[in-house]
């Protein structure tokens, strides 16, 4: 029985871990969208991981440093600083848990600091948000519970257009002189 929730487990990983690179692959198309029309320049922080042994052809094994930042970090047109995690779920809600420690640190760190910090949300690949940092981060006093449902994202959902997500829809840009 052990032997077969440990592989259960490991599959469940599997899959999430498969999500949520699909889920940044669509978010970094729409990154080069917006670099391409000179909106934005937005990119996937690196994973900080170090190499124990190399495994041959360019491959290694490795192991995580420390727990990851937010998922990406880049430029807007006007000089702001926009700052975000990218977080899938296939449940009918998205958990408050899903930002880590160090994560919150650092989107608290960078809101005070003036930069624009959200998370964007996929949902079963179906409908896609963009919660700011301050709504996602204090759900318990919003909603009464560290969770958000389809119903409370609504207001936080981004369009697509010709296969693009628009992620920065509806984000206002200060005049550039």
């Amino acid at each position: 029985m052990k032997r077969e929730n440990d592989i259960a487990n490991q599959i469940r990983g599997r899959c999430s871990h498969l999500s949520g690179s699909f889920f940044e692959g669509i978010i970094d198309s729409s990154c080069r969208y917006y670099r391409n029309k000179g909106i934005a320049i937005i990119e996937k922080t690196p994973e900080p991981m170090r190499p124990l042994k190399p495994y041959g052809q360019g491959r290694f094994i490795a192991c995580f440093e420390k727990q990851a930042q937010p998922d990406y970090k880049g430029v807007l047109k006007d000089g702001r600083a926009i700052i975000f995690e990218a977080k899938h779920t296939a449940a009918e809600r998205i958990q408050e848990s899903v930002v880590t420690r160090t994560q919150r640190q650092n989107l608290d760190d960078f809101q005070k600091m003036g930069a624009q910090c959200f998370v964007m949300v996929s949902m079963g690949f179906e409908c896609f948000y963009r919660v700011p940092w301050d709504v996602f981060g204090d759900m318990k006093a919003r909603f009464g519970r560290k969770y958000m449902t389809k119903s409370e994202l609504e207001p936080y959902r981004l369009s697509q257009k010709q296969g693009i997500l628009l992620i920065l829809e509806g984000v206002e840009l200060d005049e550039v002189e």
